[in-house]
């Protein structure tokens, strides 16, 4: 838009505003198939006009995602040329015609599940960003103004592209679907992005919270995030006895189920009488062994979680803008190193988030 600006201001009067967005040029990184760390393709494209109803965003920021990892590497197909990546942060640049939420300069942020607004989805309305649609592995995005929200006060707009998956899995595990309550106990697996919002929202609230990884320099970090109780899992593979032991044998009200096949087994019977499991990952798998007699023994209630509706996400950033919880951010890569990014989650080096600076 600058740019454009420039131009008018140069001379180029037989330019029309139209034909602005013909000049401008961006940097992207769009996805061939059939997928691959080595078809990330890094170039040049024009920079999109938003049309009616939509506003153009610079971005600023985005972050990786274990499910961003899964469409860079061709297990989740898309199409050839998809511009990758679900989370996004930046500044709005221009609106298009009838956009009343908006300003030029305000800070917003994706919404994954774009076209889930508000109440129960339905299927037509969960349209992955990044996968169905294009992301924001962008140096600007046009985008329709219901499908981003304000960036929490405070929030710079690396921490606050950390947030539309992650982060709002993790809120609504706890908070929405959970219930959380002050003096319960959390269970969290690994030290992801979702497994490590979900301890410091635990305990923002007050809750008690049990760590598990196979890295006791991992579970270190986890401890001085404010984790109660760390359990090394290759050392201790039958860790839900474990939870039961450290917990007087009651077990804890809420896990955070990230890993999938091989750790849900160990999640039913680290999980209280009445406890709850939020369902997130599969990180291990996608199927695999299930004690259905411990599961209505138990009365475990059981939630899959997949983000969550454009709503609940205002009613994360709203909360967060009054809280001290600030994203973990390990690493940080530049969107033409976008490739080495993804090698260094695959290889499982970061605790909490790796942010792509755009």
């Amino acid at each position: 838009m600058k740019r454009a600006l420039r131009l008018q201001r140069a001379g180029a009067g037989a330019i029309t505003q139209h034909d602005w967005w013909t000049v401008l040029r961006m940097k992207q990184v769009q996805l061939a198939t059939p997928g691959g760390l080595s078809n990330l393709r890094y170039g040049s494209a024009a920079v999109p006009e938003p049309g009616p109803g939509q506003v153009l965003v610079r971005v600023a920021a985005s972050s990786l995602n274990y499910h961003d990892l899964l469409v860079a590497e061709g297990a989740i197909p898309v199409a050839d040329g998809r511009v990758i990546l679900s989370d996004g942060a930046g500044v709005v640049e221009a609106l298009g015609a009838g956009v009343t939420c908006w300003q030029p300069g305000d800070p917003v942020m994706s919404v994954c599940f774009h076209q889930w607004q508000q109440g129960r989805p339905t299927r037509e309305q969960l349209r992955f960003v990044g996968e169905h649609d294009d992301g924001f592995a962008s140096e600007y995005v046009a985008v329709s103004e219901d499908a981003l929200t304000a960036v929490p006060a405070g929030y710079s707009l690396a921490e606050a592209a950390t947030l539309p998956c992650a982060g709002l899995t993790a809120w609504r595990a706890l908070v929405t679907e959970g219930r959380l309550q002050a003096g319960e106990s959390v269970l969290v697996q690994g030290t992801g992005g979702v497994s490590v919002f979900a301890l410091q929202f635990a305990r923002a609230a007050g809750a008690r919270v049990i760590a598990t990884s196979s890295s006791d320099e991992k579970l270190e970090k986890m401890r001085q995030l404010g984790a109660d109780e760390l359990i090394n899992y290759r050392s201790t593979p039958e860790w839900g006895k474990e939870v039961l032991r450290r917990t007087g044998q009651q077990g804890v009200d809420h896990v955070i189920e990230v890993g999938g096949a091989s750790t849900f087994r160990q999640s039913v019977v680290a999980t209280r009488m009445g406890g709850h499991i939020a369902m997130i990952g599969i990180l291990s798998g996608a199927s695999g062994e299930i004690n259905l007699p411990s599961i209505f023994y138990k009365q475990i209630r059981i939630s899959g979680i997949a983000m969550a509706s454009r709503a609940v996400q205002e009613e994360m950033v709203a909360h967060l803008g009054t809280s001290q919880v600030r994203p973990l951010i390990s690493d940080e890569f530049p969107l033409r190193d976008i490739a080495a990014a993804f090698a260094h989650q695959r290889a499982q080096k970061h605790v909490g988030k790796i942010s792509i600076a755009c």
